[in-house]
């Protein structure tokens, strides 16, 4: 069974309206938002370092919810969820499961961006009973070249955003080119779409967590992905700088039960915002076959 017994019915109508709830775990409030069907199994999205609510894609949640209950969610510490955010994946994954199990699901299917695909592997790993599928997008294992170099590579883009008054997703999530400064400039309008009760920015305190805890999964010893029997979709671009797409390939030839979608071309660490329309069509045909 995967029926909720305590969280809202999913809204009906886009994710720019959406309802933002919010559901005690332990003591502590997070904020999540949830659209589409009520029946079936729930897919969670697990965002990238940095993000909140309103970082999603609009056409990747309404895309999968046209078919799918999907539910976004601020981890501990993250956006107006409350408490301190940890500073390892691995309490992440935790508080994620908690997250799950106080809506009362017994079984939901993953999607991952970035590191949020960090936590998705470790959950998938330490709660095979409660993961039906998993979709891994923008990510790698622990371990994999690159990786602990995202911390640095963030702070540089942030930087070099306040100095250029651009928003720092331009050149992290997207190719230096014609394409890749078109699709950005897209996804940084799309985000803009919801105008009331947005999330709040993710605090400078929940931030050097993160950045420690990305650090911390990329100079891991590389891990054993044999125990993940669920089946796993990965994707990515194939020019991403944050997490080396050779992690990409890494993961979905490591995990026993995997099917990896063609890197998208001239895309990078935001591949699947670039390409929603492809990705969505893979999501759904994978978690409904």
């Amino acid at each position: 069974m995967s029926a909720s017994r305590n969280s809202s019915p999913p809204s009906r109508t886009s994710y720019k309206f959406a309802p933002t709830r919010s559901v005690p775990v332990d003591g502590v409030d997070f904020v999540h938002r949830q659209l589409g069907p009520e029946d079936g199994v729930p897919l969670i999205l697990l965002i990238h370092m940095a993000g909140n609510l309103d970082n999603w894609d609009p056409r990747v949640v309404d895309g999968l919810a046209a078919r799918r209950r999907v539910i976004t969610f601020g981890n501990r510490g993250v956006g107006g969820s409350g408490g301190s955010t940890p500073d390892t994946i691995e309490k992440m994954a935790d508080d994620a499961v908690r997250f799950i199990r106080a809506l009362g699901f017994d079984q939901v299917d993953l999607l991952g961006l970035s590191m949020g695909g960090f936590i998705a592997q470790v959950i998938a790993e330490e709660e095979p009973r409660l993961v039906r599928k998993v979709i891994l997008a923008g990510t790698g294992p622990a371990g994999g070249p690159g990786i602990d170099k995202v911390p640095a590579l963030a702070i540089q883009a942030t930087i070099k955003g306040a100095l250029t008054r651009q928003d720092p997703l331009l050149s992290l999530f997207f190719t230096d080119t014609a394409g890749g400064r078109q699709a950005g400039r897209a996804l940084v309008e799309r985000l803009k779409e919801r105008t009331d009760n947005r999330d709040k920015n993710v605090s400078p305190p929940s931030l050097r967590a993160q950045l420690k805890a990305v650090r911390r999964w990329g100079r891991q010893t590389p891990s054993d992905l044999s125990s993940i029997r669920q089946p796993v979709l990965v994707a990515n671009g194939e020019n991403d700088r944050m997490v080396p797409s050779q992690n990409t390939v890494d993961l979905a030839a490591r995990l026993p039960n995997s099917e990896l979608v063609p890197l998208y071309r001239d895309s990078g660490h935001g591949g699947i915002f670039q390409h929603h329309e492809d990705f969505v069509a893979r999501v759904l045909g994978f978690l409904e076959s």
